[in-house]
């Protein structure tokens, strides 16, 4: 396991932007946030791939921020906007611990990349006595070097693959190494974990990698999933093809494509590709393209621990 840096944060190049802000110094990064622990939710969730929610639920943290910023984010108002409440480590710690006490099956860190100093220092005092796999939910834009602190320490990778194209990744998040990027992640994160595994329907290690299908991005995602397939072997691995994207929270973007919902036939045809493929996983129904299954992030505030 290797050693943690005092702090990362102080010219900060934990994401692959390394804007080098002093985010100890009150400054903010290009992930929208300081060094202050900023939370917008922290509960069981129902809504993740069946092996991580299982029956009781996820136990996730979804932090603020996020150094991706893809101008469909459903949510927004906590990765761009900031929506969220300071905790400091310990109440961090402690809450995560009343998570588990709860019965949730896993620990589900979300968009924590800017965090990953905090998590790793909390997960190297309580890894061992936790008793439950810990998650890393994150967008697939990640650093190696910074993945390599959580060695040992993260059971269950949950990125994304967003983009094959570099344009696509340039027009909808600003990173044209987005590609090149997740791709180094998650062979990094399979590194580390080795190949999937269950216990009684629940995930306890391995890399499930999520592609979200867009409108008008069907090639793409082929691609993406040709991709993945060479970059990582498919029976050792788990992909989620999720159709959840909304054009609520797009609107206002300059691709028309992103102002309707995937059809039936852009999202068959990716499915039937990673059958294709040999590669196993999870789907969703038409039903999950609604911004219902957004968090009512505005209307909560995580609890006290």
């Amino acid at each position: 396991m290797n050693s943690l840096p005092k702090n990362s944060m102080t010219a900060c190049t934990l994401c692959p932007r390394r804007c080098g802000v002093d985010r100890t110094a009150g400054k903010v990064g290009v992930c929208g946030m300081t060094e202050e622990l900023r939370i917008a939710r922290i509960s069981p969730h129902m809504w993740e791939e069946p092996p991580i929610s299982g029956t009781k639920g996820s136990g996730t943290v979804f932090f603020s921020g996020c150094s991706l910023r893809c101008i469909f984010c459903q949510n927004r108002v906590i990765s761009r906007e900031g929506l969220g409440t300071v905790y400091t480590e310990a109440e961090l710690e402690n809450a995560i611990l009343l998570l588990r006490d709860q019965g949730v099956h896993n620990i589900n860190f979300v968009t924590p990349t800017h965090y990953t100093p905090i998590i790793a220092r909390i997960l190297k005092r309580i890894k061992s006595t936790l008793g439950i796999p810990v998650v890393w939910n994150c967008g697939g834009y990640e650093s190696v070097e910074t993945l390599r602190m959580l060695e040992g320490l993260v059971d269950i990778y949950l990125p994304d693959f967003k983009y094959f194209s570099s344009d696509l990744a340039r027009d909808y998040s600003s990173a044209p190494d987005y590609p090149a990027r997740a791709t180094e992640a998650v062979t990094e994160m399979y590194r580390q974990t080795g190949a999937y595994t269950e216990e009684n329907g629940l995930a306890r290690k391995g890399v499930i990698v999520r592609h979200l299908v867009l409108p008008g991005c069907r090639k793409d995602s082929l691609e993406v999933l040709r991709h993945v397939a060479r970059i990582l072997p498919p029976e050792d691995i788990r992909v989620s093809i999720m159709r959840q994207y909304t054009p609520d929270f797009a609107m206002d973007a300059p691709y028309k494509n992103l102002h309707r919902r995937v059809t039936d036939f852009e999202y068959s045809s990716v499915l039937e590709e990673a059958e294709r493929l040999g590669l196993k996983g999870f789907s969703q129904g038409k039903e999950a393209a609604t911004k219902a299954y957004t968090p009512d992030f505005a209307g909560e505030k995580p609890p006290r621990p």
